[in-house]
């Protein structure tokens, strides 16, 4: 069996490479997959790229399988989908998902991958992750049948949750951005659009996750008295000033943090692999395929990185594809 593969690392901020690497021998329970598809979380990943992650959250912002430090180097990533190439025999030869870096080839746990249902195809499994951000957003928030919601931002994470909601009978739902091109998204997920300022207010419910200061004030703006806005977004090293002196306090507002690294105590008794394995079940929508903007070769990684930084390549979940081998240019080896 090949022991080499390539893997995708920022060397520091704003500078990605190719590294080559030698797998370490399987151990019993180990599986080796080989990557068909892996997906760039623009916001988060850029973020990361940008050096953006401050120093109170090294910790907690760690990958599953995480390499190196941030700032850098450090391989980071987390939506690879691929094939069981050695393993237990219920796991050989099955498509997996796996909170993996951007890599060709891995090592990993069998516990760590999650089988994708037959009915969901390969490359749409790479939303499992953002997927699953939405189902744990979804149970903190508790939407009910009819309720009148808002989606302020939207970007991967926050298309993923307005899909979701559109799936609860008679709820008013809009999707709240700026880019008017979102527009075709929320058509596609089954939500209204509305620019910022156009957005139906009286909402029981806003998910909020532009990760923007004006995003979060809308928010409030759009609430009923004694409505919620579930905040998703990540700020990274950015301050956030809130106008909580103005009607927060006489309307009874709420604004409640959540965040995919602790499952929602409203569903206590479910485990991470029970989130995981319901955010692929919930992938056989087609519907879903919106949320998947554009796609690259790997070995195109470290051009195409400052390229979704920059804005430059508008994207919500940015495709990365597989070969079992290519060629990785000379100033990007490693050993």
């Amino acid at each position: 069996m090949n022991r080499s593969a390539h893997a995708y690392w920022l060397r520091s901020p704003g500078h990605g490479e190719i590294r080559e690497v030698t797998l370490p021998e399987p151990g019993e329970g180990d599986v080796v997959v080989r990557a068909l598809w892996s997906g760039v979380s623009r916001g988060t990943e850029t973020l990361v790229f940008r050096g953006g992650v401050p120093h109170s959250q090294y910790e907690v912002m760690r990958a599953p399988f995480q390499e190196g430090d941030f700032p850098g180097p450090v391989k980071y990533g987390y939506l690879s989908v691929g094939v069981v190439e050695e393993g237990p025999a219920e796991l050989t030869g099955r498509t997996v998902f796996c909170l993996y870096p951007h890599q060709s080839r891995y090592v990993v746990p069998a516990s760590a991958v999650t089988p994708v249902p037959s009915r969901v195809p390969a490359e749409r499994a790479v939303l499992a992750g953002t997927v699953e951000t939405a189902v744990n957003a979804l149970w903190d928030a508790a939407p009910l049948i009819g309720d009148r919601i808002a989606v302020v931002g939207g970007g991967m994470v926050g298309c993923s949750v307005a899909a979701l909601l559109a799936r609860i009978p008679g709820v008013r739902l809009q999707l709240v951005d700026a880019d008017p091109a979102r527009a075709k998204t929320a058509e596609a997920l089954g939500a209204g659009f509305a620019a910022p300022a156009d957005a139906l207010g009286d909402c029981d419910l806003v998910v909020h996750s532009s990760a923007t200061e004006a995003g979060l004030a809308r928010s409030l703006e759009l609430l009923r008295p004694e409505g919620t806005v579930v905040e998703l977004s990540w700020y990274g090293d950015r301050k956030v000033t809130l106008p909580l002196g103005e009607a927060f306090h006489s309307r009874r507002l709420t604004v409640r943090g959540s965040q995919v690294g602790t499952v929602s105590p409203a569903r206590a008794d479910r485990s991470y692999a029970d989130r995981l394995a319901l955010a692929l079940d919930l992938l056989t929508d087609p519907a879903l395929d919106a949320l998947i903007t554009g796609e690259s070769g790997f070995e195109e990684l470290p051009a195409l990185m400052p390229r979704l930084a920059s804005g430059e390549v508008p994207a919500l979940c940015h495709r990365i594809r597989y070969r079992d081998s290519f060629a990785v240019p000379r100033r990007s080896r490693r050993g």
